[in-house]
């Protein structure tokens, strides 16, 4: 059993020492950061920057959570809280369906509704000329994937919180709302940021649904309404094709490891709060 523990624990350091294993012709080249922060990428110049990849993950993640949290937060509390029996039996297993949905499906339905909206309704609302395939189109198809699962870990969050509480603080003449706020939402606050964390991974390795509304443009996104390219896109629309330019592979191979590098970051950084916000807790 203590074999079979470990194996979870090192796989992720294999992955990264595999995936650095086949980066190592592109690294005795050029130097780590160099690649991590330069902007230019032309693989048949031998020019492999990643800074524009890097800078369009997170600003599409960005977007996602920005519009996903609030959203997701207050269905859940709505449903937790407010919500009569009838209508929350009827939204789970809607919520359900939504998380089981492919992504490919939210790629067409976003090419479909999303960019349109975006390029024609959105974009000319603030002044500006788009497309709509942008990092805002991106956010948003991304958004509408991870909120069932940051709704679903909440509800379940909220529904292990004691009803006792809620009585002790309505009994003590707290309106429903003041209850929500500073018993449930507090006393779930921990489980909360798992959920969002869990939104967090979700939207970092999407790939699909992302890579056919965001533009894929190599190129530094300076706006929600400028086109981008995360790595994953960069991965699945790449891999396997061009192999015969020197150090194509090697690149690829750094991108993925460059974007495992980035997930674990954020998941221990999310960890590293959650530890603080226990301890305050506590």
């Amino acid at each position: 059993m203590l074999v079979l523990t470990c194996v979870p624990a090192f796989l992720v350091l294999l992955i990264l020492v595999g995936l650095f294993v086949r980066a190592r012709p592109i690294l005795a080249e050029k130097p780590f950061f160099s690649l991590l922060f330069s902007s230019a990428w032309s693989p048949l110049k031998g020019d492999f920057g990643l800074f524009p990849f890097i800078m369009g993950t997170l600003w599409v993640t960005f977007v996602s959570l920005v519009l996903a949290v609030p959203v997701s937060l207050l269905t859940a509390v709505f449903l937790s809280e407010y919500a009569p029996r009838s209508v929350r039996e009827f939204t789970k297993p809607i919520i359900d369906l939504l998380a089981g949905l492919p992504s490919v499906i939210y790629g067409v339905w976003g090419v479909l509704l999303v960019v349109p909206l975006v390029g024609r309704i959105i974009a000319p609302f603030f002044g500006v000329t788009s497309s709509g395939y942008t990092v805002l189109a991106g956010g948003i198809v991304l958004a509408i994937m991870i909120f069932p699962t940051i709704i679903s870990v909440s509800l379940e969050v909220f529904s292990s919180i004691p009803y006792q509480m809620r009585e002790a603080s309505l009994s003590l003449g707290a309106t429903k709302w003041e209850t929500v706020r500073h018993v449930v939402l507090k006393k779930g606050l921990q489980g909360i940021i798992a959920a969002i964390v869990l939104g967090l991974s979700r939207a970092f390795g999407e790939t699909m649904a992302v890579l056919m509304v965001v533009g894929n443009i190599p190129r530094l996104p300076r706006s929600v309404f400028d086109g981008g390219y995360p790595l994953p896109a960069l991965l699945a629309n790449n891999y396997g094709e061009m192999m015969s330019v020197p150090l194509y592979d090697a690149a690829l191979m750094l991108a993925a490891a460059v974007l495992l590098l980035v997930v674990l970051f954020f998941n221990v950084l999310a960890r590293l709060i959650l530890v603080r916000v226990e301890r305050r807790a506590a």
